[in-house]
């Protein structure tokens, strides 16, 4: 558990992937040599060029508010296009209970972005029926990613496969649950709580940004995959809705996190999870937290 002021930061895990180098088209092996003595192993297995991918929910507890910040993959969802997020039978929901957190205790999901192992656990099978995990929570999404990812607006060229994730994730929190569409700048949306727009990797992808008693934490989403990023912001993922606008996000984001010292969390990193950018004479560094959330 990490500390900002006096809010609470948990992981909650719900699988690890495998993914292959190729993530990067711009992918140079030489590039791991410089960082290689901390991010070969808990980053990256140089036996199969693979990296640890965590799929996990952040929670926040502050004294008045139970927050949960995207909702991986979900259980038991037909995902024919992404057959490893397919059918899952994950502990999930036990793991926020073992952090204290009951579903109907939380107040509000905050959804960064709406791709497939960010919004998953937004709904569970019931009688049939896919129905809103956390009765009692406010679910918060972009106005700009709602639309991109609706078959009936922005993806009505996407074959039924792809819009899966909206059709059994999304469209049942707009039939059943309560639902506030923002456009992603909102400043004090919660107590010591912003968001920053972080188009790219998604059309209507947001940051958000706690604030409280002098500290900062700023969660990333999937605005970098891995740390190697940090040292070649350019490299920009094959997951990456608009490749060049990433890239453009991902330098700001690492220009404000060096200047403010904040705590970046990401939505996928393995190692600790989160930690620091520092500035140096090349360009970025990262330096992973001591404490593992």
């Amino acid at each position: 558990m990490i500390k900002i002021g006096r809010y609470e930061i948990h992981r909650i895990e719900e699988v690890v992937v495998r993914e292959h180098k190729s993530l990067f088209a711009d992918w140079d092996e030489a590039r791991v040599e410089p960082i290689k003595d901390w991010f070969v192993g808990d980053y990256y297995d140089t036996a199969d060029d693979s990296f640890a991918t965590s799929i996990h929910t952040w929670l926040v507890k502050g004294p008045d508010l139970t927050i949960l910040i995207d909702t991986g993959s979900g259980n038991t969802k037909d995902r024919p296009l992404s057959p490893r997020f397919a059918g899952l039978d994950t502990p999930y929901l036990e793991r926020l209970k073992a952090a204290g957190v009951a579903p109907e205790d939380v107040d509000y999901v905050l959804l960064t972005h709406l791709h497939i192992d960010h919004v998953g656990w937004n709904t569970v099978l019931s009688d049939g029926k896919w129905v809103p995990t956390f009765p009692n929570a406010t679910y918060v999404m972009t106005r700009t990613d709602r639309e991109a990812k609706d078959p009936l607006i922005g993806a009505k060229e996407k074959p039924a496969g792809a819009v899966l994730p909206f059709v059994d994730s999304v469209k049942p929190l707009l039939e059943q649950a309560t639902v506030k569409l923002v456009e992603g700048d909102e400043q004090n949306f919660l107590p010591g709580i912003d968001f920053i727009k972080t188009p790219g990797h998604a059309v209507g992808q947001m940051a958000i940004r706690l604030r409280d008693e002098g500290e900062e934490a700023l969660f990333i989403a999937d605005v970098m995959h891995q740390p190697i990023q940090v040292y070649n912001p350019e490299w920009s993922s094959k997951f990456c809705e608009d490749g060049v606008l990433a890239r453009e996000t991902r330098k700001s984001i690492l220009s404000y996190a060096a200047e403010n010292g904040c705590l970046i969390l990401p939505a996928h990193f393995g190692g600790t999870h989160c930690g620091y950018i520092e500035k140096t004479a090349e360009g970025y560094a990262y330096r992973p937290s001591d404490v593992m959330p």
